[in-house]
């Protein structure tokens, strides 16, 4: 495959302007680090673009695997924040450097939201261009086109079971990237909103998704429980029992359509914990998601094992 011709921007290429001491002060704050690099994701304008602000211009953050410890495999996360806004370090940047050290691959969609003056289809077009950008530049960055994956949290993870059940539809620009199958060969999903129009379901990523008054058929088509098929990618969850903002009926529903279609699934409901906890470092019991994740990668032959 060839290297796609999006233009990437290094972080210092973003602020040239700006001194150095106020450059690292941006690093920092962003979580990213000074191997990260960024690109847009629609060189050419985002399709329905409302402007062109930064707010009409998604992008991919690139978190390659360091040489020696790359496993070919790669992520792309989609952090959670309602659909209104994006929560970028603990579901972001630091999955990005936690995936890194097991040597994955990993790319942060900073897809477009409500609070940037999105709604559907923006997000899912963005997330679904983010896949294709990864596959298709594939053998240049070192990656297996064929252990490409999509990760997301709370509404990212309802980001990530659109992609991983929408995936045949057309794409919005015809070019050569858009060649490139969008779907993705495993999907992470953390505390996800799945379900809408539920009475377990996240009312604020729904309506910022999909507006106050929704078609009814848009809704059936969103609640990604009833969009499971044996084509669905094999898919690993966690969720808390203790979680409020969005219960864990969620996850349970989309299982148990995944067990429905046959698809290998996995799904940990761990009891501590509140809403939105990332990695749960500190949190007894919750913080082994990320191992079991692993695990479970392990498994399903997406990354080697220790004595591989």
């Amino acid at each position: 495959m060839r290297r796609v011709s999006t233009p990437t921007t290094t972080v210092n290429d973003m602020c040239r302007p700006i001194s150095i001491g106020i450059l690292l002060l941006a690093i920092l704050a962003s979580g990213a680090n000074a191997e990260s690099t960024m690109q847009l994701l629609w060189p050419d304008g985002a399709p329905d673009a409302k402007g062109t602000s930064e707010n009409d211009k998604p992008t991919l953050l690139n978190y390659p695997a360091a040489a020696d410890n790359n496993t070919g495999a790669a992520i792309v996360i989609c952090p959670g924040g309602g659909y209104g806004n994006l929560a970028m370090d603990h579901e972001g940047h630091q999955i990005a450097q936690w995936l890194n050290s097991h040597g994955i691959s990993a790319f942060i969609c900073n897809y477009r939201h409500r609070g940037k003056g999105y709604g559907h289809p923006a997000p899912i077009q963005d997330a679904q261009r983010a896949i294709r950008i990864v596959r298709y530049n594939a053998e240049s960055s070192q990656i297996d086109p064929n252990r490409i994956g999509v990760l997301g949290f709370s509404a990212g993870g309802h980001l990530a079971s659109t992609v991983a059940t929408h995936f045949d539809r057309d794409p919005p620009v015809d070019d050569e990237i858009s060649k490139v199958s969008c779907r993705p060969d495993f999907a992470v999903l953390c505390y996800p909103v799945v379900a809408f129009d539920q009475e377990f379901t996240h009312r604020g990523s729904q309506r910022n998704l999909i507006g106050e008054s929704p078609d009814k058929a848009l809704v059936e088509s969103l609640s990604n429980e009833k969009q499971v098929t044996d084509k669905t990618p094999p898919t690993f969850m966690f969720h808390t029992n203790e979680d409020s903002g969005v219960p864990p009926e969620n996850s349970v529903a989309f299982y148990m359509a995944l067990r429905k279609a046959g698809v290998p699934a996995e799904l940990h409901i761990y009891e501590k914990g509140r809403h939105g906890l990332g990695l749960a470092k500190g949190h007894v019991g919750t913080e082994q998601w990320s191992d079991a994740c692993l695990s479970w990668l392990v498994n399903r032959k997406m990354i080697p094992g220790k004595d591989e």
